[in-house]
């Protein structure tokens, strides 16, 4: 078997590479898979369970949260949300539902299977290896339909600037209209603040106020490291001569 079974899954980890439970659960499902271990059953499904959380994070109305507030929330309630975050009314999430509950059953009947089998089921008996390599392929096939499905129609809105989780480079079409559109004036005050003022099609101006630190810390992480250790060193070159 190869990565070419869950393309949809990969397109997925491609767009959240920001995400760190996610990629992690990725590497294990890849690993896994091309081990052609059992192990990538669980891993599917907990992909499709962190793809479900992401996309709640991301576009749950903190007006009207659908965000569970326990962690022990069976996988096929956590679709239903992320559906229902996505605002797909016309899709019938409990098929999708059925489709997780079946997978688990599947799952739990086959890890039963194998440990009642004892030794001889590990790998060695010819009939519980076919069962357990059609398996995996069914279990990767079934998250990968469920993970493309949530990513296409996630792809087809716009996020909320205001509450998104996405970094700045998601939004190069937005950025550049405002760029496009939009001027800036800068001027700095007494305390070293730089004030800057954004003058917006219609004659709207808005002001923002920011210091040192909020503009590297949100523009240049490096730049910010570089500024600290600086004032760092001047700070205890200050002492010495103190």
């Amino acid at each position: 078997m190869t990565a070419d079974w869950f393309p949809g899954i990969r397109a997925f980890c491609a767009h959240w590479s920001h995400a760190p439970m996610l990629q992690q659960t990725f590497q294990t499902l890849e690993s896994e898979f091309q081990r052609d271990s059992d192990a990538c059953i669980d891993a599917a499904k907990g992909l499709v369970e962190c793809a479900c959380r992401l996309l709640i994070e991301e576009l749950d109305d903190p007006v009207a949260p659908l965000k569970p507030t326990r962690s022990d929330v069976p996988l096929g309630e956590l679709l239903g949300l992320a559906v229902r975050t996505l605002e797909l009314g016309e899709v019938r999430h409990r098929a999708f539902a059925n489709l997780i509950r079946e997978h688990n059953k599947l799952a739990d009947a086959l890890r039963i299977l194998r440990n009642e089998g004892g030794t001889v089921s590990h790998g060695k008996d010819g009939f519980i290896a076919k069962l357990s390599a059609h398996h995996r392929r069914a279990s990767v096939l079934a998250a990968d339909a469920i993970v493309t499905f949530l990513h296409e129609a996630y792809l087809e809105r716009e996020p909320d600037p205001v509450l998104t989780l996405e970094p700045y480079d998601r939004f190069a079409k937005s950025n550049a209209l405002i760029d496009e559109n939009c001027a800036l004036v800068a001027s700095s005050d007494e305390d070293g603040s730089l004030t800057v003022t954004v003058s917006l099609p219609g004659g709207d101006d808005v002001e923002l106020v920011v210091t040192p630190s909020q503009l590297l810390f949100g523009v240049d992480r490096e730049a910010y490291k570089l500024a600290l250790n600086a004032c760092r060193e001047a700070g205890q070159r200050e002492e010495e001569v103190a």
